[in-house]
């Protein structure tokens, strides 16, 4: 039977790019977002263009319970699951710290942190009774080195690559793998959300030089978990060739 792969934060960006790409590769694909409507056309689309099963599992992972009662609701056939990939999250506001929003700072603190941890301790079980597993969460350069206006969502990412090495060393008796992912500027509705809709402000960000794509970052994540099962790529960075790490880019080079 094929393999199984969990994304959260599926309806758009690294996670609808992700699904098409494991998708197109034979895997069973779970899909997770909050809008309902997005998920099933997503599904519609994977079934008929690959012909594999997808299952539609709609909730927001800042919601614990929730969380908790979907993942109660998955069919027996499609508990074992090979790879989750914590997806979900966001970026809200470009604020100096003095002047950011509380609100923005709960969001990202309850989706990029919380929401993984909800996650992760929900599914879990299904690895751990196989001793056998892949957890793939997604970081940010930003994780790596703080930036202005940057304050909460760095911190956030950081914190997604510090619970990921604790996962990484906990979960060694499960043979369960754990990588984190750590991209640049990419080009998706990642800096429409930052921007609350301004479409303008939010392109402005990619002037300059070429930046990522969602396939770019999907086409990485299937690699890093699809190598032998001896082999782990535990924290991998990637970004343009136009940037070097989350404060640096060459815009409009000779």
């Amino acid at each position: 039977m094929s393999k199984i792969i969990f994304i959260t934060g599926a309806t758009s960006g690294f996670g609808e790019a992700a699904a098409r790409k494991f998708a197109a590769n034979g895997f069973r694909v779970i899909i997770n977002g909050r809008r309902s409507e997005k998920l099933n056309e997503l599904k519609k689309n994977l079934e008929e263009k690959y012909k594999n099963p997808v299952l539609t599992l709609p909730f927001d992972v800042q919601n614990e319970q929730a969380v908790s009662d979907a993942v109660k609701t998955i069919p027996a056939e499609w508990q074992q699951i090979d790879i989750l990939f914590n997806n979900a999250g966001l970026a809200l506001g470009r604020d100096l710290f003095a002047d950011a929003s509380m609100m923005d700072w709960n969001t990202m603190i309850d989706t990029n942190l919380k929401g993984l941890l909800y996650v992760t301790k929900a599914v879990l079980p299904f690895m751990i009774s196989r001793k056998e597993g892949h957890i793939i969460n997604m970081g940010s350069v930003a994780a790596k080195d703080v930036y202005e206006r940057g304050n909460v969502y760095c911190a956030t990412k950081a914190a997604v690559d510090s619970i990921s090495k604790g996962m990484r060393i906990d979960l060694l008796k499960y043979n369960i793998k754990v990588t984190a992912i750590h991209p640049g500027a990419a080009d998706t509705e990642f800096s429409i959300v930052r921007f609350k809709g301004d479409e303008e402000s939010a392109k402005k960000i990619y002037e300059g030089y070429q930046p990522l794509t969602a396939t770019d970052v999907a086409d990485v994540v299937y690699y890093c978990s699809t190598l032998p099962p001896h082999v782990c790529i535990n924290d991998l960075v990637l970004s343009s060739t136009q940037q070097a790490n989350a404060i640096y880019l060459n815009k409009n080079p000779d």
